[in-house]
């Protein structure tokens, strides 16, 4: 082997590792936006009860399905809305903070301690 040889790595994009339904919607997509449409349903349960107006819960009942799907289906940098809300409040947990001491390199200055 000559030492100018050269070796490419191809790497392909957009390959999924399991089957979809749809674009970026599939299996674990479909049990969360399962779960989603069942607390959509629970809320339009009680605007029923409370108000007993067959629109306001009808409208309830969709914007509860159509909005747990467009939460949970992912784009092309396989991130959900839900994900990212997850991401975020995961993130705030974290430590925001690193205090580190800062010592003088020439050792000439105590050494000083910086938040």
């Amino acid at each position: 082997m000559k030492m100018n040889d050269s070796y490419q790595l191809y790497i392909p994009t957009g390959v999924k590792a399991q089957n979809e339904l749809f674009s970026g919607f599939g299996r674990r997509e479909l049990m969360q936006s399962i779960a989603g449409s069942i607390m959509g349903g629970i809320t339009a349960a009680f605007i029923w009860l409370f108000f007993q107006n067959v629109a306001f819960t009808v409208v309830a009942v969709l914007t509860g399905i159509f909005g747990s799907v467009m939460m949970t289906t992912r784009d092309q940098n396989n991130q959900s809305v839900a994900d990212q809300i997850g991401n975020m409040i995961r993130f705030a947990g974290d430590q925001q903070i690193y205090p580190y001491r800062n010592l003088d390199e020439w050792g000439t200055k105590q050494g000083i301690y910086i938040k």
